[in-house]
């Protein structure tokens, strides 16, 4: 478990720094990534981290495991039937966005020193109105989270999935990937899971039998193809 800093500021302490904090940052005109924007009303996430925490306590996962995190793809994913035997902690909460994952990555990821992360969101962000440039700032971003304190752990992206849902965003999503797996080219410990291609049919549109019934979550079949393609980076 991540042991945390003796020298923490107080609540009230922390609270004023990162207002501040933002205040510059929209005083010097720059943009304010997904991560930072966190509001002077309560987390929306607060009750699913509570509830990880509490796992946590009573069946502490072991150091060394794959954890996957990210959005709904991740939280309805049967990890145990997936990947049976291997070491899988599932850390998805639904309808987040990749910066939900930064701010809560200590909880999330660092505590349970994973060797491996598998990554997944992006979709929402887009949905939400973010671009493809603040997606791939916001993964930049969990991914210097984990590597300033786990150097050696591995981070695979699951590309953005083409959804019958959210075809429209297509142009967006595939600029996201694009610009996602080019900073995965750039380090040997990123992985970039390509699911765009898979996910077509012959017409060059999401296959309708790997969706259910509102398009953008994934079937079984749906899970059963993700679950060969990114088998290979638990190894």
């Amino acid at each position: 478990m991540a042991k945390r800093a003796s020298g923490a500021a107080p609540r009230g302490r922390r609270a004023a720094l990162k207002g501040a904090v933002l205040v510059a940052v929209a005083v010097a005109g720059l943009a304010v990534p997904a991560w930072a924007q966190v509001a002077v009303a309560e987390d929306r996430w607060a009750k699913e981290i509570a509830a990880f925490e509490a796992e946590d306590a009573t069946r502490p996962f072991p150091e060394g495991g794959t954890v996957f995190v990210g959005s709904s793809s991740i939280r309805l994913w049967d990890l145990a039937t997936a990947f049976p035997g291997r070491p899988v902690l599932n850390r998805g909460f639904g309808g987040t966005q990749i910066g939900d994952s930064v701010r809560h990555v200590e909880r999330l990821v660092l505590r349970h020193r994973p060797a491996t992360v598998i990554f997944y969101a992006g979709d929402n962000d887009l949905a939400a109105g973010r671009t493809p440039q603040q997606v791939q700032a916001d993964f930049h971003a969990f991914v210097t989270r984990v590597h300033t304190a786990l150097p050696r752990t591995r981070i695979a992206f699951i590309a953005i999935k083409p959804s019958l849902a959210r075809w429209a965003l297509i142009a967006k999503v595939r600029e996201a990937n694009r610009l996602v797996r080019a900073e995965c080219d750039r380090d040997d410990r990123l992985g970039y899971v390509d699911v765009d291609g898979p996910m077509l049919g012959w017409d060059g549109k999401p296959r309708p039998d790997l969706f259910i019934q509102d398009g953008l979550h994934l079937s079984a079949k749906g899970y059963a193809l993700w679950n060969t393609l990114v088998a290979p980076f638990l190894e």
